[in-house]
């Protein structure tokens, strides 16, 4: 958003020439908006940029596959991995979010882990609330990735992303894709 003059940008805080000549202070901005106009200045807006949610989206209208893909040449010929001279793949959104999810439930964990380790080297005994927790993240990550398996289009998919609200809007819970219970 700029005052320009002819085409021209005007800078706010620093002074100014009109093409007829008229010298503005750097103060020019402190001018009412119908004496910018009549000095010649044109307000505009920003240009409007298109966007779209690269969770989904590679660029505006186009979709992110869901399933994972072989990658091949414009003559259709596999493009090998030179690493594992394998064909490369693809990722599709699935892949992507179960890792994301296996990681997240694997953080929730992490914190908790000691508790499995003492039991391993002492037989001292795992809280029951902290053995319930553990359970219940690991529960909810094969929920969610059941839920990210059984989308079939990417608006199932994107809707994995809504949260659940009530009748006013208000948000009750978390979205499906990231429905891991809080630990108390």
């Amino acid at each position: 958003m700029v005052w320009k003059h002819n085409g021209r940008t005007i800078q706010i805080g620093k002074a100014w020439v009109s093409d007829t000549n008229i010298k503005y202070p750097r103060q020019w901005n402190n001018l009412t908006n119908a004496e910018k106009k009549s000095a010649g200045l044109v307000w505009e807006d920003d240009p409007v940029v298109e966007t779209f949610d690269n969770r989904f989206y590679w660029a505006k209208g186009v979709e992110r596959k869901l399933e994972d893909e072989n990658v091949v040449d414009e003559n259709g010929k596999a493009v090998i991995d030179l690493d594992t001279g394998k064909q490369m793949i693809q990722r599709g959104l699935k892949y992507q979010w179960i890792e994301k999810t296996k990681s997240i439930a694997s953080g929730l964990l992490t914190a908790s882990d000691w508790y499995v380790t003492r039991k391993s080297e002492k037989n001292t005994a795992i809280p029951s609330d902290i053995s319930t927790y553990r359970d219940n993240v690991r529960t909810a990550c094969d929920t969610i990735e059941t839920k990210i398996n059984n989308c079939s289009n990417l608006t199932q998919f994107k809707a994995l992303f809504d949260a659940p609200t009530d009748s006013d809007g208000n948000i009750t819970g978390n979205a499906p894709i990231c429905d891991f219970p809080k630990e108390e």
